[in-house]
């Protein structure tokens, strides 16, 4: 079982990207080791914005927090997604519980190069908390959620897995 404090930014993206992903990364399947869109993922990551200091909260490991406690977080995509904002919110939300009170998040998107912006909202920690709820209630089912449309897994780490049957 899962407790609220291992729930990761990890998970909550997986929440929201696919609950078949999140069932099968908590029982320990990594197929993104040997991905090339992961391994291309964390070159961008790994060569952007050398100045960030990864802050690690436990299971929650975000990119940066800067002087004026605003989250960043480096992503490969082109632009925002959900699954980026809950991690940002989840990331802000723990920081939160420990006594820093963030300001927000930054998304940066070095292919494009933008970034978003979001200001911490009063509503976060509900949704944190629902979304770590949510999470446990995944990584709980005893059989793997179904898979997605086939469409939607184009360029998961999870692909073959999931459609080699």
């Amino acid at each position: 079982m899962i407790g609220d404090q291992d729930v990761g930014g990890v998970h909550v993206k997986y929440l929201y990207h696919c609950p078949r992903q999140l069932w099968l990364y908590a029982r320990g399947f990594r197929p993104e080791a040997t991905n090339a869109t992961v391994q291309l993922g964390e070159a961008v990551h790994d060569t952007s914005y050398r100045r960030a200091h990864p802050i690690d909260l436990g299971a929650a490991r975000l990119d940066d927090l800067d002087g004026q406690l605003w989250v960043h977080e480096i992503k490969s995509s082109s632009r925002p997604t959900p699954a980026d904002e809950a991690q940002v919110v989840h990331y802000c939300y723990r920081l939160r519980t420990v006594g820093v009170d963030t300001q927000g998040g930054i998304l940066h998107y070095p292919k494009t190069r933008r970034t978003h912006r979001m200001p911490y909202q009063p509503d976060w920690d509900e949704r944190a908390r629902t979304d770590i709820a949510s999470v446990r209630d995944t990584v709980a089912q005893p059989t793997c959620p179904p898979r997605l449309s086939r469409t939607r897994c184009r360029g998961c780490s999870y692909f073959d897995y999931c459609w080699s049957q």
